[in-house]
């Protein structure tokens, strides 16, 4: 089962908290202080608060004594749902539990006896019937539900968070929502096949939830889940070259001058109207289609008509804001692309994302965008291509253009002298990286 860890859980809102403690069946959540809640939530006892009711406290079960406004209801009628007001909104905003079904079962079966006797008479004697009933009665809607164990192949959506296919690839009334909690804790990526419980939809919802993660690809999550953190895996510097193959004058000079490998950290910086984002739409048409690269666009912060344009071509980007955006936006958007990336290259895979731009975002995001992007030793790989003003810094490749070559029409439009490539030799061997130092020296000699 997945392991619920207390950090995040305290980095949470209290909203998220309650949705969490609702699925568990924990009673009086709502007038537990937050770090109450997280005890409870986590099944660890917690002490009485100020303002918890006559002193009661919380079962060793990690469940408090039932809400004074709960009503007795017959053992056989399933809980009281959440009004609409306490539900959260929107199918994307849910958040996952970490508890199975049979541990909330025994806590609540263990509600009823680790009851303490300086609860008020006449609330204490209804409590105590009601949890009675609670822990005689059988499983109510939700954990009924959780028996229900599907497989299927997760297919991540543009937020975050997915959907669990049960006839892949085509979508059905079937599927099962994935939280963007668990696909984060899990590090899916989409092709994986999961298996795990569900619980059915509640009123606002259409799709049922995964309630935890059993397994991915036939192991166990919590293998994968205590895997290295890709941030932590080893490095190298790029070894194996990206051959483009364009007739593009300016592409074959980027090829061969200033060399692009898996793991590269590329930006291709420039003046405005320079033509970094056309540089960047002919690098995506030679570099797409190709089965063993995992490509994705993120257009963060450009005009409206570069949108249109991206969203007519043969690959829809994954987001698509305009430079009306606010700077938070735009780095959330390229984030979110870069976690689906870097599980790929985890898996062994290679992944390549395309930025266009890191201007409009923070510069400690654009820095962090650009240090996702590394060739794990013995693994996969994550090349990151982003358009910027000028460098950003860490990059492994910088691509100049000469806004003076392309506002006159001539070709390639590579500032030769402000651009490189770190370790050269590595990609092209000892003679290439002969041939660019020597084509290097005579651009200088001709502007001078």
């Amino acid at each position: 089962m997945p392991v619920l860890d207390r950090s995040e859980l305290e980095a949470s809102p209290l909203a998220d908290l309650h949705a969490i403690a609702d699925q568990l069946g924990l009673d009086g959540f709502r007038r537990l202080r937050k770090a109450d809640l997280i005890d409870a939530i986590l099944g660890e006892p917690a002490a009485a608060s100020d303002g918890d009711r006559g002193g009661e406290d919380v079962s060793s079960g990690g469940e408090e004594d039932s809400e004074a406004a709960e009503t007795d209801e017959p053992a056989t009628r399933p809980r009281r749902r959440r009004s609409p007001r306490s539900r959260r909104a929107g199918a994307g905003t849910r958040e996952d539990v970490g508890e199975s079904p049979e541990e909330d079962e025994a806590a609540t079966a263990g509600e009823g006896t680790a009851r303490r006797s300086r609860s008020r008479g006449a609330r204490q004697g209804a409590s105590g019937e009601r949890a009675t009933r609670r822990a005689e009665r059988p499983e109510d809607e939700d954990e009924a539900a959780d028996a229900r164990v599907v497989d299927g192949v997760v297919e991540l959506l543009g937020n975050g968070s997915a959907f669990l296919r049960v006839s892949p690839p085509d979508p059905s009334d079937e599927d099962v929502y994935i939280s963007a909690a668990q696909v984060r804790r899990c590090e899916l990526i989409s092709g994986d096949r999961v298996a795990g419980p569900v619980r059915l939809p509640r009123r606002s919802e259409r799709y049922p939830s995964l309630v935890r993660i059993d397994t991915i690809n036939g192991a166990s999550a919590d293998e994968v889940s205590e895997g290295a953190r890709y941030d932590d895996l080893p490095v190298e510097y790029p070894r194996e070259r990206l051959a483009l193959g364009a007739s593009d004058p300016t592409l074959e000079a980027i090829e061969w001058l200033t060399p692009l490998g898996r793991g590269s950290r590329a930006v291709i910086v420039g003046a405005p109207r320079a033509g970094k984002t056309e540089t960047l739409r002919r690098l995506h048409e030679a570099l797409s289609g190709r089965e063993d690269l995992e490509l994705t666009v993120v257009l963060a912060g450009v005009r409206p008509e570069e949108i249109a344009d991206w969203q007519e071509g043969p690959q829809a980007p994954a987001a698509a804001l305009t430079f009306a955006a606010s700077a938070d936006a735009q780095a959330q958007a390229v984030e979110r692309a870069l976690d689906g990336a870097r599980r790929v290259a985890s898996r062994g895979g290679n992944a390549l994302v395309l930025v266009d731009t890191l201007d409009g975002l923070p510069p400690h995001a654009a820095r962090k965008a650009l240090a996702a992007a590394r060739k794990l030793r013995d693994g996969g790989s994550l090349t990151v291509i982003a358009t910027s003003t000028l460098p950003v810094g860490g990059e492994t490749t910088v691509i100049a253009l000469d806004v003076a070559l392309t506002s006159t029409g001539r070709q390639p439009i590579l500032d030769l002298v402000a651009s490189g490539t770190l370790k050269p030799e590595l990609l092209v061997g000892e003679d290439g990286a002969g041939a660019i130092t020597r084509a290097r020296a005579a651009a200088l000699e001709a502007t001078t």
